[in-house]
């Protein structure tokens, strides 16, 4: 069966699909008369379950200087040792057994989608539903991943959507690179994301018993789930080095997946370009969505954050969505929301950078 066929087979069976429409016109008050005008931010989202992930074009950041930077010295010393095990981890990649290479690359997507499928679609932005089954593993996958717990990941991904490049969005990419790649995970949160991100409606997320259960036990699961689990496994079973376990298999693959999901706050929110919204600074990037198993268009994310597929094409360069449509297929992923092409054409036309092309 041709590919584009498979994809629609998959995408449609055993699950609804959710298409969102073109947006409703909104009537602005100008004197005695009515003027229609599209809303370029609040448009056509149908989740009853959050809202705080929509763009507030509102907030400004207040006049005057910034606070002085806070280094949070265990983080920059951590992060360090990470990634000079990394690069130590390079040198021994050759001398790795090739069961070693396969556990790494699985630890990888594994633990990716949990980040891009789970804190990210699902718990973030609840672009699908997902039944117990999925849920566990994609708490699990997001486990294996440490970065941060789903509750914490979602709480600071929300305030980014809602009040991106600005001191109340974590990781402002107007801070520069390095910033907005790991520099706000090495110096204490702005005030401001303090504030804006205590304001956020986060019942849905305190309702759901995996994710409070996985916060009350992060630090026990991540020694596990991160560290010892992918160290010992190619060490007992397959006879490999105890430091090429511990260097490749686990803080190579651990510093992979990290800056391949850093990469989506840095180099998607500065190089690329913007055929949905020119207003935003997101981008669309395809080389981080290579790494990123999806995640790189991301001015089309930021312009319809609802959309489970986080891109108008689906499986084009994007594993999360095959693999979502996959869950869908197995009855384990439901309800998944998809704008219509009416909407995103009428976003192009009318925000778009001309580069937009239809696929």
């Amino acid at each position: 069966m041709p590919a584009h066929l498979l994809q629609e087979e998959i995408s449609s069976s055993y699950t609804t699909t959710t298409t969102i429409t073109a947006p409703p016109s909104r009537i602005l008050q100008n004197g005695g008369c009515k003027l229609e005008k599209p809303s370029p931010y609040l448009e056509e989202d149908i989740r009853p379950e959050i809202k705080d992930d929509i763009y507030d074009p509102s907030y400004k950041d207040p006049e005057g200087p910034r606070p002085k930077l806070q280094y949070v010295w265990r983080n920059i010393i951590l992060m360090s040792l990470l990634h000079l095990g990394a690069l130590y981890g390079i040198i021994l990649v050759p001398t790795c057994k090739v069961y070693t290479w396969i556990w790494g690359f699985f630890y990888y997507v594994i633990s990716a989608l949990g980040i891009t499928a789970g804190a990210h679609r699902l718990w973030s932005h609840r672009t699908y539903k997902a039944r117990l089954p999925l849920r566990f593993f994609l708490i699990v996958a997001n486990t294996m991943a440490f970065q941060n717990d789903v509750f914490e990941w979602a709480r600071d991904h929300r305030a980014h959507h809602k009040f991106s490049e600005t001191d109340a969005d974590p990781h402002n990419s107007r801070r520069g690179f390095f910033f907005s790649h790991v520099g706000w995970l090495l110096v204490r949160k702005h005030p401001a994301v303090k504030e804006k991100g205590g304001l956020l409606d986060l019942s849905d997320l305190k309702a759901e018993k995996l994710v409070m259960f996985q916060r009350r036990y992060y630090k026990p699961g991540i020694l596990l789930m991160c560290f010892i689990l992918p160290t010992l496994v190619p060490w007992y079973f397959w006879g490999e080095t105890f430091i090429h376990s511990l260097c490749v298999a686990t803080f190579l693959r651990y510093a992979i997946v990290l800056n391949a999901t850093w990469l989506v706050n840095s180099a998607a929110h500065l190089y690329g370009y913007r055929p949905y919204d020119t207003t935003i600074s997101p981008r669309e990037n395809i080389l981080v969505s290579l790494g990123a198993v999806g995640e790189g268009f991301h001015n089309y994310h930021h312009s319809f954050p609802y959309d489970y597929s986080a891109s108008e094409y689906r499986w084009h360069i994007n594993f999360t969505t095959f693999f979502i449509d996959c869950m869908a297929f197995l009855g384990l992923a439901y309800d998944r929301k998809k704008v219509s092409k009416a909407a995103i054409l009428a976003r192009v036309k009318r925000t778009g950078d001309g580069s937009y092309k239809s696929g």
